[in-house]
């Protein structure tokens, strides 16, 4: 399945400009879930980020 809302601000792609959430995304983890949107719980590491929805699991980089 693929990315229906931004994974920054959680609006949805389609309709919209995200050029600066992709420039955000370059240096700050995820905060909401591309795939329904929810709040994720991040953690961020020395060696990278992880995320994790409720419903579709973990990112991590």
């Amino acid at each position: 399945m693929s990315a229906v809302y931004c994974d920054r601000c959680g609006e949805p792609l389609e309709g919209g400009s995200h050029a600066a959430c992709a420039a955000a995304r370059t240096l700050e983890p995820p905060r909401f879930c591309p795939r329904c949107r929810r709040r994720m719980k991040v953690q961020v590491l020395p060696q990278g980020w992880s995320a994790a929805c409720v419903e579709h699991g973990v990112l991590t980089r």
